[in-house]
């Protein structure tokens, strides 16, 4: 009985303690009208509703077990306050009644969740105290213009500098510095004795570091692999290639490669092994004895069968050669390297030559045939133990004229001293005339890309070298020739190969790239004396070339001329006169030299040239004193008289002796004519430089004399004298030594 008493006493307690709390909380929320009739008869709803009914029931073992009715069924109970207009002004909050049977169990439960509660509440009301008072605690600083505008200019400032220490240590970063291998030091070509040791040196720079290969031909160096014959060393960028014992075929180019993740750099060295003997020394595609092979183990032994011979071709037509290779002992994996000469001068694949190695047979393919490529062909063969050479002459005659009479083609167009104002265009005369002398030539040119020739010349140049102007900088050009004499013009010549109007030093800035990666730091100077200071005169003006169509100058560029660069004017004067003209009054020209035409021929001029830049223009430089316009060089002289032997049944060889004071000698043509007629017949159709060739392709039996005639840049010589007339039939055969020989009588 006491203890159902105190559980009374607390239940009205903590009645009491909820109606305080929900008098607080309709006083925080402004609601203390919400205790008006409507709230106090929804609130006598919820207490009614709440009664249940107690029942006595007997068990089955005669115990008494007091139950409670079923709650009865009602409306949902709203919790909206509302005034008696029924506008809601708030919430109302439940507040839970029970008997004291019915809660006794209840509290018990509840009293550890009640607590944790109130724990909460109270942590979270010190939390919302202590950000309040915080709040309160706020102070407002008045600033002026002038400080804000300060701390403005200090933050930009931090700014700034935190962003120039990023862009630094981004710029120190190893990963942004990566550039290009460079050659700092390029290996040098050498020549040594055979038996020496001879050491190819180079010094390359990059990042990453490069790795470094050697190459022998274009084909790879493994030292691993030779321990006994190379040696290759790398130390602090400086790398090195030791060749130990050189040998004859040691002779070659040896190439050094630099590669890295941003690209590839490579540099070229000669090497010639020379042997000492008394005799002549052998030529580079005479045949050498075989030696032994160490890393086969072997010594190979090459053997040409099936070989082309004297071939002869017609301009527009596609020949091949071709020649059988056995090489014994055969080794696996193991393939000889065929290289293609043409008078000495290896091949390299163009559109023009295609090369191709079966394993068994070495072919040659000349396409769309040329005078240029007619010559001796030699195939040679390199193993591990020397090598072997075969050698046959191609002939290209010249393609059928479409006027009787007209010229023949132009060879070997060629361009030289390519620089921004003009490029230097060289030819070879052609062997035939045609029914006149040649009066003279075109030149024309084509800009790469393009399908336009332009015709440089309006008037034929009878000298065969001719400087083309008027080029774009920067722009790729090709150039062709045509002959022309009083039957008409000639077809074209062979294209040049392409160039760029473009100064030596750019050209080399272009191939070298950037030389080192920018490290950001800019230096200025408070005052460039250089700058808005008029260029010094040039000096060393000189003639280099005097023709009959052009002159030629060329001079050194101004000591003092600033960052900017300079540019000139050449002026001309008649000799015996005072009155200096201007020649490039339209435009200035970029390069230390420049070609003069519209001269009158015979006169004598004097030359002299001035520098300029922004700030003006130079005092003149010193005149070159009196120039005669001609021909600077002379035509050679007659050959002397040809000799003429037996060779075969289809060939004849020629001897003559050469031209003599002759200067830039293109070389000699030999006709031959049979006796009683006066039609000669080249027998080549590009120049010789030797004084001795061998005639192919005569009729057997058929009488004929020979005559020779050199040729050079400003024309044509004199023909010699006619050779004693040979007929053409195999040369006597010298006998052997004797054999078997036997003692028939003492």
């Amino acid at each position: 009985m006491q203890g159902s008493v105190q559980v009374t006493q607390k239940l009205q307690q903590r009645q009491e303690l909820r109606q305080e709390q929900q008098q607080h909380h309709f006083e925080s929320s402004f609601h203390l009208s919400s205790k008006s009739s409507v709230s106090q008869q929804s609130f006598a709803a919820y207490k009614t509703s709440s009664r249940r009914l107690q029942t006595t029931v007997k068990t089955e073992k005669g115990q008494e077990v007091v139950k409670l009715s079923p709650l009865p069924k009602r409306a949902k109970r709203t919790y909206l306050a509302m005034d008696t207009d029924k506008e809601v002004i708030g919430y109302v909050i439940p507040i839970f009644r029970a008997n004291h049977e019915s809660i006794r169990g209840l509290i018990e439960s509840h009293e550890e969740d009640v607590t944790e509660e109130g724990i909460n509440y109270v942590a979270m009301r010190n939390l919302f105290v202590r950000e309040a008072r915080e709040a309160r605690e706020v102070k407002v600083e008045k600033k002026t213009r002038t400080t804000h505008i300060r701390e403005v200019a200090g933050r930009v400032e931090m700014g700034k500098t935190m962003e120039e220490w990023s862009e630094f240590r981004k710029k120190m970063n190893p990963d942004s510095l990566t550039h290009l291998p460079e050659f700092i030091v390029k290996p040098r070509g050498q020549t040594v004795w055979e038996g020496k040791t001879v050491k190819l040196h180079c010094t390359v720079a990059g990042w990453p570091k490069p790795r470094i290969a050697w190459y022998k031909n274009n084909v790879l160096i493994d030292a691993k692999a030779n321990p006994e014959k190379y040696t290759v060393e790398s130390s602090y960028n400086m790398h090195s290639l030791e060749i130990k014992n050189c040998d004859f075929l040691d002779t070659a180019q040896y190439y050094v490669s630099a590669l890295n993740v941003k690209g590839e750099a490579s540099s070229l060295a000669t090497i010639v092994v020379k042997r000492f003997q008394e005799g002549a020394e052998a030529g580079p595609l005479d045949p050498k004895p075989h030696g032994f092979c160490a890393e086969h183990g072997v010594t190979f032994k090459t053997t040409i069968i099936d070989h082309f011979e004297v071939a002869f071709g017609r301009e527009g037509e596609t020949m091949s050669l071709g020649c059988t290779v056995i090489v014994y002992p055969t080794v696996k994996k193991y393939q000889p390297e065929v290289v293609w000469y043409r008078d000495s001068v290896p091949l390299k694949p163009s559109k023009w030559v295609h090369t191709h190695w079966s394993g068994e047979r070495a072919t040659i393919t000349l396409v769309h045939l040329n005078k240029e490529d007619e010559g001796m062909y030699t195939v040679r063969v390199n193993t591990k133990s020397g090598f072997d050479t075969y050698s046959a002459y191609v002939f290209v005659r010249d393609a059928d004229v479409e006027v009787e009479g007209l010229p023949v083609a132009p060879l070997d167009v060629r361009c030289h001293d390519a620089n921004k104002d003009y490029v230097v265009v060289t030819w070879k005369q052609p062997a035939v005339e045609g029914s006149s002398s040649i009066l003279g030539y075109y030149i024309d040119r084509c800009e790469v890309g393009t399908h336009h020739w332009a015709q440089c010349n309006d008037a034929p140049v009878k000298y065969a070298r001719f400087p083309v102007t008027g080029l774009v900088e920067g722009r790729s050009y090709v150039f062709r020739v045509r002959a022309l004499n009083k039957a008409g013009v000639s077809s074209s010549s062979r294209v040049s190969e392409a160039v760029v109007a473009m100064d030596h030093s750019d050209r080399a800035r272009l191939r070298a790239g950037p030389s080192a990666p920018w490290t950001g730091i800019i230096k200025f100077t408070e005052e460039d004396t250089t700058v808005g200071v008029v260029p010094g005169e040039p000096s060393d003006v000189v003639v280099t070339e005097a023709t009959k169509s052009y002159v030629v100058l060329a001079w050194k560029p101004p000591m003092q001329r600033g960052h900017e660069g300079v540019m000139y004017f050449i002026e001309k004067c008649v000799s015996g006169s005072d009155a200096w003209q201007r020649v490039n009054t339209g435009m200035p020209v970029k390069s230390p030299r420049f070609a003069l035409f519209d001269l009158a021929e015979g006169k004598s001029y004097s030359f002299r040239v001035r520098s300029c830049n922004s700030a003006g223009v130079s005092e003149p430089s010193e005149s070159t004193g009196d120039i005669t316009v001609g021909d600077k060089l002379d035509l050679p002289s007659a050959p002397g008289n040809p000799v003429a032997t037996r060779n075969t049944n289809t060939s004849v060889v020629v001897f003559w002796a050469a031209s003599k004071d002759v200067k830039h000698l293109a070389g000699y043509y030999i006709e031959y004519s049979a006796v009683g007629t006066d039609e000669w017949i080249p027998c080549n159709n590009k120049p010789v430089r030797k004084t001795r060739f061998v005639c192919h392709g005569l009729t057997t039996g058929t009488n004929i004399v020979f005559r020779v005639k050199a040729v050079n840049a400003a024309g044509y010589s004199l023909s010699s004298a006619n050779s004693e007339a040979v007929v053409v039939q195999a040369a006597i055969a010298i006998s052997g030594s004797p054999t078997a020989v036997t003692l028939v009588r003492l």
